[in-house]
């Protein structure tokens, strides 16, 4: 028998665990504001000092060249497409620049699993970076990434990340989760890149070598809320064993342009979710708040629902546009969005630890009022080192193959 909401709005509140049945219930039949008001309780303990965090940062996606085709991906492209892009080095260094003028320290590098990008490629990138930048992060790789890697360079997932840390990998993002379990994996199409186990023992070698991560989950496709529940106590049995994880976000499937389709789950939703996320993950310090899919109103709405942070400026963004999101906001309007909530704003890295004031409130920082993306349209110009990677897919070695048209 399920105990009371009394009952465990009090374990709540003293600090114990919910097991998976009374979360269930919880998620099930609770009241929306009943469990804004416990998850709420619950990030006032974890953050008494009404600070709410954001990061400046952006997100850029190296290559939407993919082999997984994930069937809610509306972002990659096949090897050999059109559209297929691979960023240069020179324009991923430009991507930097532009973000260390807008007060940005860190870069999330996400991409498709490209079988023409080996892993000297990506080491050769970070040295790159390190060497021109050697105080900004590279937050970079999900486990689907790694796992790629390594399945195309023959080797285990823990030398992967050994060779990518030695060449500066400084953390690793919780993408490719989804939902985990194989049930729901294998129906997204999503199971081969990285089945629940792979995603979480990627993590699991992550965290033993020194790396800090984080945790994601996207919901709204083909997945029960007992198997939404079942992704939250896999990660939480995680982070019991490793305590590597330093932030959980969570959101929900865009379906525009996807091969699945379907239709997007409500704000309500939304909030219920990262509700019982909180009371659920109760070893994982700081949620976010997902504004870029929710949008900024709901995203300050998450902050009475659990969320202790705001997440990170952006600056560009390319994988939830493909699929129909284009919510943009600057590091002003993220900090207004705290303000006007009642929280005092602090910039963070990805460690959480706080850098202080807004950089607008230091000096003049211009306006963003649109997300960049990864190439202007129409440029399918070709990176001149990837001449330096020996090409592996047929398609690529048909294109390096055929010389160049003359220039008129």
């Amino acid at each position: 028998m399920t105990p009371s909401l009394d009952t465990l709005a009090a374990r709540i509140l003293g600090g114990g665990r919910l097991v998976a049945e009374e979360a269930l219930h919880l998620y099930r039949h609770a009241p929306t504001l009943w469990l804004g008001r416990m998850a709420d309780a619950v990030r006032r303990r974890k953050h008494p000092d009404g600070v709410v965090t954001y990061i400046i940062d952006r997100n850029v996606n190296y290559t939407n060249v993919c082999v997984a085709r994930c069937n809610f991906c509306a972002f990659y492209r096949t090897v050999g497409h059109a559209d297929g892009y691979v960023l240069g080095f020179d324009e991923i260094y430009r991507k930097i620049d532009q973000t260390i003028a807008l007060g940005g320290n860190q870069l999330l590098l996400q991409g498709g699993h490209n079988p023409d990008l080996p892993i000297a490629w990506y080491e050769d990138l970070f040295r790159g970076v390190k060497a021109r930048y050697p105080d900004f992060k590279l937050h970079a790789l999900s486990p689907p990434e790694v796992l790629h890697i390594a399945r195309t360079s023959r080797l285990s997932v823990p030398d992967v990340l050994q060779r990518l840390i030695a060449a500066g990998l400084d953390s690793v993002p919780g993408g490719g989760a989804e939902i985990l379990v194989d049930r729901v994996r294998k129906l997204l199409n999503c199971y081969s890149k990285a089945s629940a186990d792979e995603w979480l023992g990627v993590m699991r070698d992550a965290h033993r070598a020194g790396l800090r991560t984080t945790a994601t989950m996207m919901y709204g496709t083909v997945e029960t809320d007992q198997e939404r529940l079942e992704h939250l106590l896999r990660l939480r049995a995680l982070q019991d064993e490793t305590g590597g994880f330093t932030a959980f976000i969570t959101w929900s499937y865009q379906p525009e342009h996807t091969e699945r389709g379907g239709s997007e789950a409500t704000g309500v939703d939304y909030l219920r979710t990262l509700a019982i996320a909180r009371l659920v993950l109760d070893n994982f310090d700081n949620l976010q708040a997902s504004w870029v899919t929710q949008g900024g109103k709901v995203g300050q709405l998450s902050l009475a629902f659990g969320a202790n942070d705001m997440g990170s400026v952006m600056i560009e963004e390319n994988v939830v546009r493909a699929a129909g999101a284009a919510y943009c906001m600057d590091e002003l309007e993220i900090v207004r969005n705290i303000e006007d909530a009642g929280f005092t704003a602090s910039r963070r890295t990805m460690h959480y630890d706080r850098l202080g004031t807004p950089v607008f409130r230091e000096r003049e920082v211009p306006r963003l009022l649109e997300l960049a993306t990864a190439r202007d349209a129409g440029d399918t110009s070709i990176p001149a080192e990837l001449a330096n990677y020996p090409a592996r897919s047929a398609a690529s070695k048909r294109q390096r193959a055929t010389p160049p048209s003359p220039v008129a």
